[in-house]
């Protein structure tokens, strides 16, 4: 009896021992370990604290930049990421930070920048996101690898390329009309663009690729947007994994709630394209994106099959950044259109010039080089990503630099799109007139001094969508409209997953009479 009481005090023990040896190796022995191995080849930066690293610090110094005004000339860098900022001009442009328990190592020299993202011999990997991150941007393409990568950038590729663009225009063309008719009865007054653009390219998405309307979407998106203040609220919060499947934040349990929501909906989309093709009323699940997403749903093939968590993570990832990435950069873009009138000007005369008062083709919009510098310039001062982070595979050898496996890398695109060493001491103006000859002129031939879409193969697959869709809002927008400042405007960018205004952007529009 006593040896089986001992027995029954030693398992839980020794089981406890176990858990702390292994806590104590992931999150004490590796970290100065990987900080040791950087410190030696004089990689720097603010040293390791046990649990946190330097969370505490970065939300410290974030909630204190967002106190400060800022000016539209102003550098954006400090306010959007002040502690990456901080320690560049502490550290030098290639350092370490710790986000919880895991090293990032920052990186803003072009070079090394252009050798992760080429990812030549696929050891630059996506990181594998947080849990609550996962509930709102799945394992969908952005970041998922290997085959299963290659089969959704295949289904991808097919819809947002050639003749598929060709056919979304009409749709866009639509849904520009739609929000300028309901323009017609705020002329002259003021309007906030951030949120006309947030429902039309919601619109355009649900058009092009999902085969509906906004309003079909529209508990998507809403939930969508709930998810992504939740997620930014906790960008800078330390996660233990263990700890989490014992005992959930609130936070996450609403993310729980919120992504069963979004799988739900998801689901009555796919219902009704059953549905449609059960009943006789269509022949197959659709050409568009959803359409050959429930094909593969569908697929007799397992290998090829997509899982339902597979088809709502794609699901939300095109959602995310088919309306997202264009509603922050026509709102930014019309911004400095209201208070720059001179390239409002050439613009709008490069528009008439090449479509008149007709609707914008695919065929003039490849000649609007005017638009081309301006939209450029946008995506250099307000891109929308401010860090396109990889995790190492195994060790491996960058420019002069050893790095151990499981290191997390941050390519830092806000860094080299605001280094006045690649675009001179003016970085931090609106000047289009940088992109007059092209972006390889532009950035003297340095491939990664520009990447708002990313750079090799796992760039942006809707770049050439984003591009089109700006084209033909803008020119349709400055066939009809004068744009001015409001004076209730308040310049204040923050960081939810893009560069948004925080209190949006309100202009002034006056109808130019050009019989529309």
């Amino acid at each position: 009896m006593s040896g089986l009481m001992e027995l029954v005090i030693l398992v839980p023990c020794c089981f406890f021992l176990v858990t702390l040896i292994k806590f104590l190796y992931d999150y004490l022995w590796i970290p100065l370990r990987i900080q040791h191995i950087l410190n030696s080849q004089g990689i720097k930066g603010p040293p390791f604290r046990f649990i946190h690293g330097n969370n505490k610090e970065i939300a410290k110094m974030k909630q204190e930049a967002l106190g400060k005004p800022v000016a539209w000339t102003d550098d954006l860098f400090p306010r959007l990421q002040p502690h990456i900022y901080s320690w560049i001009n502490r550290y030098g442009k290639n350092f370490v930070y710790w986000d919880g328990a895991r090293a990032e190592l920052v990186i803003s020299e072009p070079e090394l920048v252009k050798e992760v993202l080429k990812n030549s011999e696929n050891i630059f990997q996506k990181v594998k996101l947080p849990e609550i991150s996962r509930k709102l941007m799945g394992n969908g393409l952005a970041f998922t690898e290997g085959e299963k990568w290659a089969k959704y950038r295949k289904l991808a590729n097919h819809t947002f390329h050639g003749e598929s663009l060709k056919n979304m225009t009409p749709a866009m063309i639509t849904s520009v009309e739609t929000m300028l008719e309901k323009w017609k009865g705020q002329e002259g007054q003021e309007i906030e663009v951030f949120q006309e653009f947030r429902l039309l390219t919601s619109e355009v998405i649900s058009k092009t690729a999902f085969g509906s309307s906004y309003l079909e979407g529209e508990k998507i998106f809403a939930l969508l947007y709930k998810l992504k203040i939740l997620v930014s609220r906790n960008m800078s919060k330390t996660t233990i994994p263990f700890i989490n499947k014992l005992w959930k934040s609130a936070d996450l349990l609403e993310c729980e709630k919120l992504a069963k929501g979004i799988q739900d909906c998801v689901m009555k989309i796919v219902k009704k394209r059953e549905d449609q093709v059960v009943n006789g009323e269509a022949d197959s699940f659709g050409n568009d994106f959803f359409g050959l997403l429930v094909n593969a749903f569908h697929d007799l093939d397992e290998k090829n099959r997509l899982s339902l968590e597979d088809l709502v993570d794609e699901c939300k990832t095109f959602y995310i950044a088919g309306q997202e990435t264009v509603n922050s950069l026509l709102g930014w873009i019309v911004l400095h259109l209201a208070i720059y009138g001179d390239w409002q000007e050439k613009a709008r005369r490069e528009v008439i010039d090449i479509f008149g008062n007709q609707n914008p083709h695919l065929e003039g919009i490849t000649k609007l080089k005017t638009m081309t510098m301006i939209i450029n310039e946008t995506l250099r001062l307000y891109g929308p990503s401010n860090g396109l982070a990889r995790t190492v595979a195994r060790e491996v050898q960058l420019g002069k630099l050893v790095l151990p496996a499981k290191l997390d890398i941050l390519p830092l695109n806000i860094g080299l799109h605001r280094d006045p060493h690649l675009w001179g001491d003016n970085v931090h103006l609106f000047k289009p007139e940088r992109f007059a000859d092209g972006i390889a002129k532009a950035t003297n031939y340095t491939a990664a001094a520009f990447l708002p879409f990313g750079l090799g193969p796992r760039s942006c697959v809707g770049m050439t969508f984003a591009s089109i869709e700006t084209k033909i809002a803008l020119s349709m927008i400055l066939q009809r409209y004068t744009i001015t400042l409001s004076p209730a405007y308040v310049h204040s960018p923050i960081l939810i997953l893009t560069v948004r205004p925080q209190h949006g952007i309100q202009v002034i529009i006056e109808p130019l009479h050009n019989n529309f």
